[in-house]
């Protein structure tokens, strides 16, 4: 099963990663992070991620330390 790993610490909020994902499966957490903004999290409770890894390329600050493809 495809999916990400995000580094929490690294993520700032800027939701870049979860406009672009084309199934949906990043979504805003309710953990706050370092910026004091809630950070993202991926949840692929069906196993739709493809790992097109269009979050990883998109993120500025490198949360989205790995992507996994099957």
């Amino acid at each position: 099963m495809s999916h990400i790993e995000i580094n929490e610490n690294k993520c700032k909020s800027c939701y870049l990663c979860e406009g672009v994902c084309p199934k949906k499966l990043i979504k805003k957490s309710s953990t706050i992070g370092k910026s004091g903004d809630y950070i993202v999290k991926f949840e692929d409770k069906l196993g739709e991620c493809t790992g097109c890894a269009q979050c990883a390329m998109i993120c500025p600050d490198l949360a989205i330390e790995n992507v996994y493809r099957e």
